[in-house]
């Protein structure tokens, strides 16, 4: 299988720059791979570091240490390294990010929202909605709110449109924090399934996941994030 995301020797530290740069250490020398297929959960107690890591992976937080190579059209890219251009090109056309918060621009509509991945990457305007529209109704999104905008939705019905987002078109590298946390039972099913499709497709897969049951039934191994816990 395809390795598609090396992490070698990766170390957080943060600078609490409003506490006299008190250093607080979160993890250190962190190593591992995951290929194409796999769905690595990140385990361990609150505070561990699986959401800073979880960022780091994204490019949104820098490590203190190490590298992060990406597989992005074809060769790895050192994501830590990478300037500002390269990082958002893997983020367009490689890395998704599946947070349990939607981030909207306003007065947008959820089928633009949804659609707005595959027009990104080449799809006709009429595949594109046909699909959000697919995805819109697995994730049972009454049809009736599909050309408002989400800010007014419930949270569980925001959370819907980010995760339909996010999988109408998988990205091969899949971020995933939280993804069920507002959902009821059907919903996390239908997640679960997403997520195992896009496994299936070869997409490799990160994810934090609180509810055990949705963690035994996503993971193909676990990494322990406290195994690199930083002495202070």
């Amino acid at each position: 299988m395809t390795t598609m995301i090396q992490v070698e020797n990766v170390a957080k530290t943060f600078t609490l720059h409003n506490q006299g740069g008190a250093r607080l250490p979160v993890f250190d020398d962190v190593n591992f791979n995951v290929a194409a297929g796999e769905a690595l959960v990140l385990a361990g107690a609150s505070g561990a570091g699986k959401s800073s890591l979880l960022r780091i992976l994204y490019g949104n937080y820098k490590p203190t240490a190490g590298a992060i190579r990406i597989t992005h059209a074809g060769r790895p890219v050192d994501i830590v390294a990478a300037v500002p251009r390269t990082v958002l090109d893997i983020r367009r056309r490689t890395l998704g990010f599946v947070s349990q918060f939607l981030r909207v621009i306003p007065r947008v509509s959820t089928l633009d929202i949804v659609r707005d991945p595959l027009l990104a990457r080449g799809a006709t305007p009429e595949t594109a909605t046909e699909r959000a529209k697919a995805m819109l109704a697995r994730l049972n999104l009454p049809e009736r709110l599909w050309n408002l905008a989400p800010a007014t939705f419930s949270g569980g019905e925001q959370q819907r449109v980010n995760i339909a987002r996010s999988f109408v078109d998988p990205s091969a590298i899949m971020l995933i924090d939280e993804p069920t946390a507002s959902l009821d039972a059907n919903n996390r099913d239908v997640v679960v399934d997403l997520i195992a499709e896009a496994r299936a497709a070869g997409a490799a897969i990160v994810g934090i996941f609180h509810d055990e049951a949705v963690r035994e039934r996503v993971a193909t191994r676990y990494l322990d994030i406290t195994a690199f816990r930083k002495a202070a």
